[in-house]
């Protein structure tokens, strides 16, 4: 069989081009989100690149779709790459844990001991007395890198399992302690600037 017969088969046009068109939209999706937390997180010269791979792969996809339009299968394959590159675009960047974030605390009582457990973990801790609805309480503020942040809310879930708490991106950090990822080299926690 010659590759215009292949190209002009059933097999082709509702198997293989959707296939090919579903797979094409999951890799721009996919590199589109990564292209935006790579932008938001102020990584300028990986975004670009990524950007220009994920127009050509779109471009390839909707020019098939385009030449297509009576093909329901390559529409359907279309969405679908559309939908998963979104769930595999938010896979990886949880998987990346890029940049840093505000772990902000909201506790009532019993502070010192949360206090302890993330100051002992080489956290820098902020304390701030505030006014809640039901009266007095303390706000701890710590940042930290988005990948150790899944170790300290097991922290603070064992130190004050009732404790309220709100997670923020930080573009940047000027003056923060984080600990070290060398522990045994450095003992003591690391003072990061920008």
């Amino acid at each position: 069989m010659d590759f215009v017969a292949f190209y002009s088969s059933d097999i082709f046009k509702w198997i293989i081009l959707p296939l090919l068109i579903f797979c094409a939209r999951l890799i721009d999706v996919s590199l589109g989100t990564l292209r935006i937390i790579f932008v938001s997180h102020g990584i300028k010269y990986l975004a670009p690149i990524i950007g220009f791979f994920e127009v050509s792969i779109w471009l390839v996809a909707i020019s098939q779709i385009m030449t297509n339009l009576n093909n329901i299968v390559c529409g359907i394959a279309y969405a679908a790459g559309f939908a998963s590159g979104n769930f595999i675009g938010l896979l990886l960047e949880e998987r990346l844990s890029i940049g840093t974030v505000i772990l902000r605390i909201i506790i009532k009582h019993d502070d010192q001991k949360l206090i302890e457990c993330l100051q002992k973990s080489g956290y820098g801790v902020t304390l701030v007395d505030a006014l809640g609805v039901k009266g007095p309480v303390k706000i701890i503020l710590a940042v930290m890198r988005r990948e150790d942040l899944k170790e300290v809310l097991s922290q603070v879930e064992q130190a004050h399992p009732h404790a309220f708490y709100s997670i923020e991106d930080v573009r940047s950090v000027g003056e923060a302690i984080f600990p070290s990822r060398h522990k045994n080299w450095l003992p003591h926690p690391i003072r990061k600037g920008k």
